[in-house]
This record gives structure tokens, sequence and C-alpha cells, in this order.
């Protein structure tokens, strides 16, 4: 049998490439994939007849979105949720959530969260509770049930917070109300996290106005020059009980102000883990008394309104170099509250590393404690 010619076969092959892929076991063809340079916590696969097939990697959670009008695909997988768009009346109980929704003008779509009025930094969302558009249905822990049972929402998303009640994720499956996992605080890159608002895109018909507001906010961080300042930055908080609380090394804060130009105070502290990690006082004071910076989480430490009030949070405290230099910087209350602004909050941390003078009072997410 004579073989075929090699220009021949490379032909063929590159014909094969420029083919539909066919995603398996769903029964679509998929035309194209969703653009990401961050994120790889989930995956969007664009199918012909309008169709987008959203997976999340951590779960192996699959959705389906349905065009309007559309009818949905037969035979489609049993662990694929399909949603028929447009979508309106959801459930949204993560805060980071609503804020990477309400950046991309689509806040109209959410109907119901799990946090209280009193807890929100987000006018829009203020305004839109005022308004009657937007209703607190109890706790991530403790929703009310009977109430999502008269206005069924079609679609809920929860942070990973869902995992420690699981009765609760039952009781949703049990009404019919698909939820989703948002998995953003497993991206390594806080860009990452940010970029899932494309994700919500997808959702809500707002691609173009994910990927415009993507882009602005990487451009902040492009605009920051790529060298290290040299100045070191210890990150904590001491809770109401006298626990101390750092930042683990890997934790996406860190990375945070490595792409400010900063330096983290304890760059050995589980370099390959997030989140943060208790310690003892004397022992932090030995590793970090010498930065330059103290960048304090004041929403979750006590709140402190004086560096008198800052000091009696713990003695050792008055020992460190950034509070005798008067370096001391609070987190605003709203800091872990969005996720749609990450580029702004680099950027001030790059001004707070940079700027000596003290009359520059220009900061969004920082301010210096008095």
């Amino acid at each position: 049998m004579k073989r075929l010619p090699a220009a021949l076969i490379l032909v063929l092959a590159l014909l094969l490439t420029c083919l539909p892929a066919f995603a398996e076991d769903t029964g679509l063809t998929v035309t194209d994939s969703l653009k990401l340079e961050y994120a790889t916590q989930f995956s969007v696969d664009f199918c012909e007849g309008g169709y987008s097939l959203i997976t999340i990697k951590n779960d192996g959670a699959r959705f389906l979105t349905v065009p309007d009008g559309a009818a949905v695909p037969a035979n489609l997988p049993e662990d694929i949720v399909p949603l028929q768009l447009s979508l309106s009346n959801l459930l949204i109980s993560s805060t980071p959530t609503v804020s990477l929704i309400n950046a991309i003008g689509a806040l109209d779509a959410v109907a119901t969260t799990t946090q209280e009025y009193d807890g929100w930094y987000i006018d829009e969302v203020k305004a839109a509770m005022d308004a009657g558009k937007l209703a607190y249905i109890g706790s991530y822990k403790a929703l009310d049930f009977e109430a999502l049972t008269v206005n069924k929402p079609p679609f809920s998303v929860f942070s990973t917070m869902l995992d420690s009640v699981p009765e609760v994720a039952e009781k949703l499956t049990e009404l019919g109300i698909p939820y989703m996992r948002d998995c953003s605080t497993y991206e390594s890159h806080p860009l990452g996290r940010m970029e899932w608002i494309k994700l919500y895109g997808v959702l809500l018909g707002r691609e173009e106005e994910a990927q415009a507001h993507f882009d602005a906010q990487k451009a902040l961080i492009e605009s920051i020059p790529d060298e290290s300042t040299g100045k070191t930055v210890a990150m904590f908080y001491i809770t109401s009980k006298g626990d101390l609380y750092t930042r683990r090394a890997g934790d996406y804060m860190v990375k945070m102000l490595e792409l400010a130009g900063g330096v983290y105070a304890m760059p050995d502290l589980e370099p390959d883990v997030s989140g943060t990690r208790k310690i003892e006082a004397e022992q932090f004071f030995m590793d970090a008394w010498d930065s330059d910076y103290i960048v304090y989480i004041w929403s979750m430490g006590g709140k402190p309104a004086t560096m008198e009030d800052f000091i009696a949070r713990s003695p050792v405290l008055a020992d460190f170099k950034a509070v005798k230099q008067g370096n001391v910087w609070f987190t605003t209350p709203d800091y872990f509250q969005i996720s749609d602004t990450l580029g702004a909050m680099i950027l001030d941390f790059n001004k707070m590393l940079t700027n000596d003078d003290p009359s520059v009072t220009e900061f969004t997410y920082l301010f210096k404690l008095p």
C-alpha cells in the first residue's frame, strides 16, 4: 500500500486542527474557548448554537448556558446543569462575587444575598437594598429556605465556605436550586482571582464589559516598575482574644505586595500555602520586628483608631521599627469584600512603599494610622 506524501499528511493534519472540537460526552461541538491569562480554576468552552459550557476545576461541576429561546440539548449528561438565559433573580452569597457582578453593570440580576445591610461597603449594593431590589436571605449557614421556596432563584453562587455547611448544599439540591462554588480563592495569582469576572460576564451576557474591566485593572499593575523597592512589610491582625494571625508567604496578599515592589517580612512562612496562620507574638516579633512597614488587617483586628490603641493589642508592637517610624497602615473596611479592583489595591501598596511625602493622601484601600 502506497504511503501518502508527507506534504499531503501535513495539509490533512492542519485541516483537522481547524475543525471544531467535540466536547467529550456532552454532545456539544466546541468552536472556541474563553481566553484566560491567570485563572486556572475554571474554563469556558463556547459551543455551536450559542451555548457555553462552564467547568469548575476544583469540584468538576459543569454548567451549560442555554441561549434565550433555545432548547436544552437532548441527551445532555446529568451532571451538567443547564442555565436558561437570560439569568435574573439570583442568590449570590459571596461578597467578592457580588463586587465582580456589580463591576460589569449586572447587579440587577441579583435578588438575594447572605450579607446583612450593615455589613456591606459597596454603595451600589446598599442602594439596591434601600430600593427593595436586593434582600438579605439569611447567612450562608442558615438560609431562609421558606422564602427561597416562594421565590426560587434559577441559580446561586457561594464561596467555598459552603463546604463547611453540607446540609445547606443538600437543602439547595432538594429544593432544585442549582449552585456553583466560586473557587477564586484557590487561584495562586491575584489577577487569577479577579479574572473570574470573565466567568460572570459569560453568565450574565456582559463579556465585553468583563474583559474591559479586567484589562483596565491589569494595566494599573503594569504601570508599576518591575523592580523591588527593597522595603519589607509585615501583614497581620490580632483578635479580641489576643491571638496573632499573619499572612502565609504563599498568600495572595503577599503576591500583591510583591507585584507592588515590596518584600514580605516572613518569606519562609509556608511559601506554598495561602491564607493566614496563627503565630505566637514573641516569635512574630523575632521574625518581623525590623519591617519597614506594617499592613494591619483592620477589619479583623479589633479596629484600633490610634497608635495607642494599636500598641495596646500587644506590648511587643511598641518595639517594631515600623511603629517607631510611623509606618503603620491599615486596610480599609471593604478590603476583603471586593475583588474587582485588585489592580488598584496593588497600586496603593506601591504608593505606600514609594511615597515619602506624608502630605499625599490619595489612597483608596489603605489608610495610615495617625
